[in-house]
């Protein structure tokens, strides 16, 4: 896609409407397609990149749907910022990770129940399945669950719980979360809007070619050192 001039981050042209989480329509009258598509309506806005930051922080602890639409949005919308519009989210759910560990070390056993009974992908269950995880390599646990579609707020929260190392968590997040984002603005940037389409239906499959490779490296490193 060719910017034109004095396109900006709201233009009609960054709200795609597509669906870069699934490759299969969300029924208009489920809440979760009514809360994508509010997420998405920033795109179209003079207040496009404010609500990435606010939506990116919040979903490193409790909002339940992920910044990329809204990114890749913005990004179809004004090519030449897309780099600016990946290092915002990524402060941003940075900042927010940050938040949800400070929420885990300080507050979880007075806010535990409502985030188990109200905030999607958080659940006793996956908290005792990071566990181990987390005993094994911290940095790693975090890592992956910035770069891939596991909710990352789990982590962040599980970080503050298990009081894994703060300096750790948060290199761990920066590297994980700006390579997912600059991921997507890269890609933009580089190939405009054909890449749309390749993004909608193979970006998860890309983290996750990306995250086997990083384990791998663990692996040698184990392995040959």
């Amino acid at each position: 896609m060719t910017e034109l001039p004095g396109e900006t981050p709201g233009s009609s042209q960054g709200h795609t409407g597509a669906d870069v989480t699934s490759e299969t329509p969300i029924p208009r009258d489920n809440p979760v397609r009514r809360l994508y598509d509010w997420v998405l309506h920033w795109a179209d806005t003079r207040y496009g990149v404010p609500a990435l930051f606010l939506i990116s922080a919040a979903e490193s602890s409790f909002f339940p749907l992920p910044p990329d639409p809204l990114l890749l949005a913005l990004c179809l919308g004004a090519i030449r910022k897309s780099l600016k519009f990946a290092a915002v989210c990524t402060v941003a759910s940075v900042l927010g990770g940050m938040v949800g560990y400070a929420i885990g070390a300080g507050g979880w056993h007075i806010a535990q129940d409502w985030f188990f009974a109200y905030v999607p992908g958080v659940s006793q269950e996956a908290f005792e399945g990071v566990r181990d995880f987390y005993d094994d390599n911290g940095f790693a646990a975090v890592f992956l669950a910035g770069l891939t579609p596991i909710p990352y707020k789990v982590f962040t929260l599980a970080s503050g719980v298990f009081n894994i190392n703060f300096g750790v968590f948060v290199l761990a997040s920066i590297l994980s979360r700006g390579f997912r984002f600059f991921l997507i603005a890269g890609l933009v940037y580089k190939f405009g809007r054909p890449i749309e389409r390749f993004i909608d239906l193979h970006f998860d499959k890309l983290v996750v070619f990306f995250s086997l490779l990083f384990v791998g490296g663990f692996i040698a490193i184990e392995f040959f050192l």
